[in-house]
């Protein structure tokens, strides 16, 4: 049943677009910008929204605080080998599942073995790569026993053992791929574990109802560690893809927080409610996939470069999207921990140069008046991907290019896309850890969130000395030269850099701006 935690303005204070107070704090309300594929981690499909809902019900060997520093979470300490390739956790001794069983290092062994086995299919599994053995067991060539992580003490301690030395690997740790998974709920349920009334979570609160496409609840978890420290009974996360429409329900006191208000309310976010209205960086790219798949017209470089060459990315950001974006050139964003911003050549400066290049590029590639350039182009629904991509569709007109739109709810896209059956699709990606190899992998060959399917040796295998290199400028050097490959052959329409934007009620506390925009619940209190 739907918990309500206050109760609403009257029409007066609508009016004058006062936020609702709450009588009781116990439960927060967030709208979310849509569906949780599963609490099985493995079939995530990679949406802020999931992370959300995931960080609050898991916890990994290590957690975020307000801020998105990492502090310990189900391991207490660590320590590394001198090598940097050895990690030893030491689990706490309180850490239990919501059913009261321990968690242990098996549980890690188990979660970490059932991310990277084929069978689930994991989208996601490339993130634990760094792991010995990883990728081959994820490919198949060897067993899930052979993955370089192991239990010690009867569960109290972990091994973990990499391919190389890793600088991100304890932020990789706060991630939802490295969450443990209850293996004596599996061995109970099977894949049924995952279900109402079945589900046992290790976080600070735990799943309690799933109403599909309406809203997620989770209550407060009376067997995490920290309990007595967790401020909220509960958490009620809306889907709320019409994010008007939750502007609406967050004036009336309904919603709390809403994560990603549209870009074109932010100037009459800022005047009207200054005190909710959050905008802050974000390490984030939203890009355009190219499908380079054979038989795909954007695997020809010649379409790919026009493309990118008629794209203005200074009206989207400032005209169309009013200044909440910014407007880019790269795929890795400014503020990456150390790494230098790197830039498409060509797709600034003298418009009509750019478009007589690009008609030349269009011609050459086979296309005209007689043959023209036919785009399928795919994007999850909102306005804002709407109004992008009926700009681009403007914009590359002038090439003779027809496009035919099609919109999906955002799983039901990113399902699509990974299919393959698109010629161009809109993407975004905010950083699962401060690095850039994090938004390099997307362009990586046979990972499953490189959705084009681009596939450069070159690139792969740059990609893969900086993974093996120590010196933090030499692999600095080879990620951006890396970048730099992907750049040249326009294998992506990169077109904004992401900015926070969020409404919060200004009663909480303990929700921070940070350039993740992850924001643990377990933190959250309202005002006495």
């Amino acid at each position: 049943m739907l918990r309500h935690s206050h109760t609403l303005l009257g029409a007066m204070a609508l009016s004058s677009l006062a936020l609702a107070t709450p009588a009781q704090a116990e439960t927060l309300n967030i709208g979310v910008m849509g569906e949780l594929a599963s609490f099985d981690t493995s079939q995530v499909s990679g949406g802020v929204w999931e992370s959300q809902v995931l960080m609050d019900v898991y916890e990994g060997l290590l957690k975020e605080n307000p801020k998105g520093e990492v502090i310990p979470g189900m391991a207490t300490d660590w320590e590394i080998s001198e090598d940097g390739k050895t990690y030893t956790f030491h689990l706490r001794k309180d850490a239990k599942w919501s059913d009261g069983e321990p968690v242990t290092a098996e549980d890690f062994v188990f979660g970490w073995q059932h991310l990277l086995d084929p069978a689930s299919a994991s989208k996601y599994a490339y993130l634990l790569y760094p792991i010995k053995n990883a990728e081959a067991v994820n490919t198949g060539d060897k067993s899930l026993d052979a993955l370089g992580v192991a239990s010690l003490d009867d569960g109290k301690t972990l091994k973990v053992t990499l391919n190389s030395p890793t600088p991100f690997f304890l932020q990789l740790l706060t991630h939802y791929t490295a969450y443990p998974v209850p293996k004596h709920a599996v061995d109970e349920y099977g894949k049924k574990w995952v279900k109402m009334g079945n589900i046992v979570t290790n976080g600070a609160f735990t799943p309690a109802d799933w109403v599909s496409q309406s809203r997620i609840s989770v209550d407060k978890n009376p067997e995490y560690y920290d309990a007595d420290e967790v401020s909220l009974d509960g958490i009620n996360y809306f889907n709320t893809e019409d994010r008007n429409a939750a502007i609406s329900r967050f004036r009336a006191g309904e919603l709390d927080i809403i994560r990603d208000y549209p870009s074109s309310r932010y100037h009459w976010l800022e005047e009207n409610l200054p005190k909710a209205t959050h905008l802050s960086p974000m390490l984030g790219s939203y890009y355009y996939v190219l499908n380079t798949r054979e038989g795909r017209p954007t695997a020809d470089k010649r379409v790919r470069e026009a493309l990118n060459l008629v794209a203005r990315r200074k009206v989207l950001s400032e005209q169309i999207m009013a200044g909440s974006f910014k407007d880019a050139y790269s795929l890795v964003p400014p503020g990456t921990s150390h790494y230098d911003v790197q830039h498409m050549d060509g797709v600034e400066g003298d418009y009509a140069k750019r478009l007589a290049k690009a008609k030349q590029l269009i011609k050459e590639a086979g296309y005209g008046p007689d043959h023209p350039l036919q785009l399928k182009l795919r994007y999850n629904t909102s306005d804002e991907h709407k109004k992008i991509a009926i700009a681009m569709a403007a914009m590359w007109k002038p090439l003779g290019v027809e496009v035919e739109m099609t919109n999906a709810e955002a799983t039901v896209h990113y399902q699509t896309i990974q299919e393959g059956d698109f010629d161009v699709a809109r993407a975004g990606w905010i950083a699962d850890y401060n690095d850039a190899e994090n938004f390099l992998t997307l362009l990586r060959g046979g990972v499953g969130n490189n959705y084009g399917d681009y596939d450069n040796a070159e690139y792969d295998k740059l990609l893969d000395q900086a993974a093996s290199t120590q010196d933090l400028d030499k692999r600095e050097a080879l990620l951006e030269k890396a970048e730099n490959v992907a750049l040249d052959d326009y294998a992506l329409v990169p077109l904004l850099y992401y900015v926070t934007r969020n409404l919060v009620n200004p009663e909480i506390t303990g929700w921070q701006d940070n350039a993740e925009d992850d924001h643990p619940s377990r933190w959250v209190k309202f005002s006495e």
